[in-house]
């Protein structure tokens, strides 16, 4: 049995999803993150091959395969393999309760639909209560890369992000604001290459009060 249906199997005796934009890491063991690599790879060489491209005499694609399945694993889609980076936390001492907004965070992912990089920026708002705890700065951008580091679609990069925040932080307003270039627009199909994707997601007061929600898009806005 392959690496890749041993940890399928587990995912399914656990009745447990595992879309593009998952997280599978608790169900991978100790070892089996290099195995899937090199299984990967195997698959991809047989991809280049079917694409009739003579990877033996070819230099510039000799190692193809196996560089394209390590960034497959340890980097653009390390979201779904990695469990979820330490967040540091730090008790509301202060009783804050005024809008804070972080951003912009880079992001990088990949689409769902084609595999094409999305690139971009994301501005989060959060409303903290006396009871909120907390964060690091570089947490957001942390979490931000987590989320984002797997396939992909805009819309419910945003929602995965907002209820990780929502569940780290326990803000009263959370809001979160995305711009993107997808590749998969401007390199293939339509090819419109000045095309960007803006999405925003507002909870909580940010949701409730409209200008509190203007005065962190404001903020954002001016932060590009």
């Amino acid at each position: 049995m392959s690496v890749a249906d041993r940890i399928r199997r587990r995912l399914r005796d656990a009745g447990v999803r595992y879309h593009a934009n998952d997280n599978i890491a608790p169900y991978i063991e100790p070892g089996e993150l290099a195995a899937l690599q090199d299984e990967v790879a195997g698959k991809l060489q047989e991809v280049l091959e079917s694409l009739v491209i003579d990877t033996a005499a070819d230099h510039n694609t000799l190692d193809t395969a196996a560089r394209v399945a390590r960034m497959f694993i340890q980097e653009t889609f390390q979201g779904r393999y990695l469990p979820r980076p330490d967040i540091t936390q730090f008790p509301n001492a202060e009783r804050l309760d005024q809008l804070m907004v972080v951003g912009p965070i880079r992001i990088r992912s990949a689409c769902s639909h084609h595999m094409c990089p999305i690139l971009g920026h994301v501005w989060i708002g959060v409303v903290p209560n006396p009871d909120s705890r907390l964060i690091g700065l570089s947490k957001y951008a942390r979490l931000c890369d987590w989320i984002l580091g797997r396939p992909q679609i805009q819309e419910e990069a945003i929602s995965m992000l907002a209820d990780e925040l929502e569940a780290q932080v326990r803000p009263d307003g959370l809001g979160i604001l995305m711009e993107a270039d997808h590749l998969c627009m401007q390199w293939r199909g339509v090819k419109q290459h000045e095309t960007m994707m803006r999405s925003s997601l507002m909870r909580g007061r940010l949701l409730e009060d409209g200008d509190l929600r203007r005065q962190f898009i404001d903020l954002a806005r001016h932060g590009r």
